[in-house]
């Protein structure tokens, strides 16, 4: 972000501003919604000066979702006049929602991204954030006014809407809470926050009350949902501390710089990842000279072909790809002096935590979990705070449990 969004990392002593994000399953119905308009009151009562934001009322089929809008125009091509049609859920969702608050009592204002000051680069679907303006947002503060911005939007320099991506809701409160001071921001949402795995695998997995910056933010790349992926990288970078809450019953994961850190816990949570295939991939002529290597991989990032879980050593490549760009990745291999091994269907279980910084013999345990409840490896990668194993597709909820119940996880443990 640039210079103009400074201001973010210079707290007003005076102010008790708190940022609330209310997913679209969380204002789906009058119910959810008066609900909402409860928890934004409470805060208010509190002495806090909430701003809030919104995604699109619901998900497909509702009327006003990202998905539905889109399929208004099945053929349009990503760029400005696509961006303002998708923008047009938050827009709706904000001003609903005002108007809410306001028929309780509540003065309020919708506001679109832009009237919110986010500014982007023009990188139409998937723009990313330059600069945060909070000026206007503070006007409607300090006049008693409740602002509800429009999430996932901006505005580029040449003017014209942009969206900052699926699920950019989240990125939106993230920026604002940083722009006006680091201040408190809450991700509302029809989950108890963060599980330490996926629950309709593992019937023990549970809420985890605190995770670090940097767990939540691997997580959310390692296919936990419940935060934005982008939104999570940008909070840890600007060590901006959010809570992710359901808006039903208030439980939920606070995130921060710091957690209490126990030596018997190494590991705080499970993601699992479907949909891969893993790629093993040697040189067609034992004695070709060096140089094959670079060459799989400049035609792989040419091509905008995203490998993840690489090692590369004396028995080869190795990589994997996600399904659908399978395809493309063995026409590129096809067309290089190489051989590739395909194992389709698999799973990538990701176990995150603080706790495996300089701690010995978490491998050891991954594979010993693994092995004796009868689930084969095939790869594996780690990382400072990551261990990322492939298993068979048709075993991933076992691995998964297996993990889960290894390193304690559970909410007795």
């Amino acid at each position: 972000m640039s210079a103009r969004a400074s201001g973010a990392q210079q707290p007003r002593a005076a102010a008790r501003e708190v940022v609330m994000k209310f997913g679209g399953s969380s204002l789906a119905t009058p119910e959810l919604r008066a609900l909402a308009v409860k928890r934004v009151r409470d805060k208010l009562a509190a002495g806090a000066r909430p701003v809030i934001v919104v995604s699109a009322l619901g998900r497909a089929p509702a009327p006003y979702a990202t998905d539905t809008l889109l399929d208004l125009a099945p053929g349009i091509k990503g760029g400005p006049n696509r961006d303002l049609l998708l923008s047009c859920g938050e827009t709706i969702s904000a001003s609903i929602f005002a108007a809410l608050l306001e028929s309780e009592g509540i003065p309020a204002r919708a506001l679109t991204g832009a009237q919110a000051g986010i500014h982007t680069d023009a990188n139409h679907g998937d723009a990313r954030v330059v600069a945060v303006e909070p000026d206007n947002l503070r006007t409607l503060l300090d006049a008693g006014v409740t602002p509800v911005v429009a999430g996932f939007q901006g505005i580029a320099e040449d003017g014209s809407v942009t969206t900052i991506g699926r699920g950019g809701s989240d990125l939106t409160a993230v920026v604002l809470a940083r722009a006006l001071g680091n201040v408190q921001c809450e991700i509302l949402t029809d989950v108890d926050g963060v599980m330490s795995a996926d629950p309709k695998r593992v019937p023990a997995a549970h809420t985890v009350e605190e995770l670090t910056f940097e767990e939540l933010d691997e997580l959310a790349g390692l296919g936990a949902s419940v935060m934005h992926d982008k939104a999570a990288q940008v909070a840890r970078d600007g060590r901006t501390p959010y809570s992710i809450r359901s808006l039903r019953t208030g439980v939920g994961t606070g995130v921060g710089a710091e957690r209490t850190l126990a030596s018997d816990h190494p590991v705080t949570g499970i993601a699992t990842m479907l949909g891969y295939t893993f790629l093993h991939v040697v040189p067609e002529a034992a004695a070709m000279p060096g140089g094959w290597e670079t060459e799989i991989f400049r035609v792989m990032a040419e091509s905008g072909v995203n490998l993840d879980c690489i090692n590369v050593n004396a028995a080869g490549v190795f990589f994997i790809v996600r399904d659908d760009e399978l395809e493309l990745a063995r026409k590129l291999l096809d067309a290089l002096p190489v051989a590739a091994r395909a194992t389709r269907d698999c799973a990538k279980i990701s176990i995150v935590g603080s706790g495996m910084r300089g701690t010995p013999g978490v491998m050891y345990k991954v594979v010993k979990a693994l092995v004796s409840n009868g689930v084969p490896i095939i790869h594996s990668t780690d990382s400072n705070i990551t261990i990322s194993i492939l298993v068979p597709g048709a075993v991933a909820a076992a691995a998964e449990q297996s993990l889960h119940d290894y390193f304690g996880l559970g909410k007795d443990a």
